[in-house]
């Protein structure tokens, strides 16, 4: 038994001040104020001084980091990847793919599978499944259903009609382990695909996407409920075609992600989004590629290579994904929109985990995994801790 105490305790519901934070076998037992709760006998004190203690961020969508990609074959890449962003605060993550050859797709879901299935059999360890590293808790499937007119870079020869079919080998592939999917709900047959996707349990997302309004809600009728990256990829908007936008943003079943590095969004569309979605239906993604935390040059990007220079990584002109951390993120969405640091943290914890059906992780409460992270006075990451284990 641990027990972890600090100057306070974070969450998007409630402050602590001078809490102490049990956990056992990996879960989080009890938290309390100091003042009210003395140590357990025999507990192992862990104290992180004047810390803040914050729920483990949760990166819905990341292609890699650290020099490596999530498609990647090498048996480093994700090892890699999740060391990196274990120390930029990140406890949980989905690997988001990229738009490939089939195949190669086929292949990169069967060794992610492989990855998430041999992190979850590690739970019943002795160490409560710590590897030193974020956990991989699904696959984000992001193409090869995307619109060609609004694509970005996601090479137009790999993308595919939207068919239930080609999902279900897809999910195969997978087996089982797609959580979130990006969809654009205007292709022919998108809201089939939609409702075949929900009932396996999947987070359909509405992006890279040149919808009007009316194929958007046709979408979220059929149980789409979150939109990727909005603002970008995405249709403008317009005061009498509102189109895609004008449906994430006014729909209130809908949930929507954003990259907040400076450059994918003016702080000031930041803060619309903000205000629109609120603090419970807006969430952080990074969108980092493998160029995250490497110096200039080029790097992969599923099958194409980006540039890094500027802190943007781009291909062929275009945006190509980010060099972007959560920890900076989080600090940036409080710096946009005014939002407390409690509000912003809620954005890369709490709420990204309900969007994919995962109350257990990144939510500082009793029977929630003990995924934590120990932020400085300047919101920067000291500690990482999965399962009650620092990395």
């Amino acid at each position: 038994m641990l027990a972890f105490t600090a100057a306070r305790l974070l969450s998007p519901d409630e402050i602590i001040d001078r809490p102490v934070m049990i956990v056992d076998q990996g879960r989080i037992v009890e938290i309390a104020a100091r003042a009210n709760r003395k140590l357990p006998k025999g507990a192992t004190h862990v104290d992180l001084g004047d810390g803040v203690i914050a729920p483990g961020y949760f990166d819905l969508h990341i292609h890699g980091s650290a020099g490596h990609d999530v498609m990647d074959e090498r048996a480093e890449a994700l090892p890699a990847i999740e060391r990196m962003l274990a120390r930029h605060g990140v406890t949980s993550y989905l690997p988001t793919t990229v738009t490939a050859p089939i195949d190669t797709t086929l292949h990169a879901l069967e060794r992610m599978a492989d990855a998430i299935e041999a992190r979850a059999a590690m739970h019943g360890s002795k160490k409560g499944g710590w590897t030193g590293r974020a956990a991989p808790l699904g696959i984000h499937l992001e193409g090869p259903f995307l619109s060609h007119a609004r694509r970005g870079v996601h090479p137009a020869e790999n993308l595919l009609p939207s068919k239930v079919a080609t999902f279900e080998r897809l999910w195969q592939a997978a087996r089982g382990q797609i959580r979130m999917m990006t969809i654009a709900p205007e292709l022919e047959g998108a809201v089939e695909l939609v409702s075949a996707a929900v009932a396996r349990g999947v987070c359909v997302s509405l992006g890279h996407s040149d919808a009007d309004f009316a194929a958007t809600e046709r979408a979220i009728a059929a149980g789409a409920r979150h939109a990727t990256h909005i603002f970008n990829a995405m249709r403008p908007l317009h005061h009498r075609e509102p189109g895609i936008l004008g449906a994430v943003l006014t729909d209130s079943r809908v949930s929507a992600d954003m990259i907040v590095d400076g450059i994918h969004l003016d702080p000031a569309i930041v803060k619309v989004v903000a205000q629109v979605k609120g603090p419970v239906s807006t969430v952080l993604i990074t969108d980092a590629t493998a160029a995250a935390g490497m110096p200039v040059g080029r790097y992969r990007l599923g099958p194409i290579e980006v540039e890094v220079k500027d802190g943007k990584c781009t291909h062929g002109g275009k945006l190509a994904g980010s060099v972007l951390t959560m920890d900076r993120a989080v600090r940036n969405l409080a710096d946009f929109t005014g939002w407390s640091l409690a509000q912003a943290v809620g954005a890369a914890t709490r709420n990204p985990a309900r969007v994919v059906g995962l109350a257990n992780k990144s939510n500082l409460t009793a029977g929630a995994d003990a995924d934590f992270v120990a932020l400085n006075s300047r919101a920067e990451v000291m500690k990482t801790f999965v399962r009650g284990v620092e990395c």
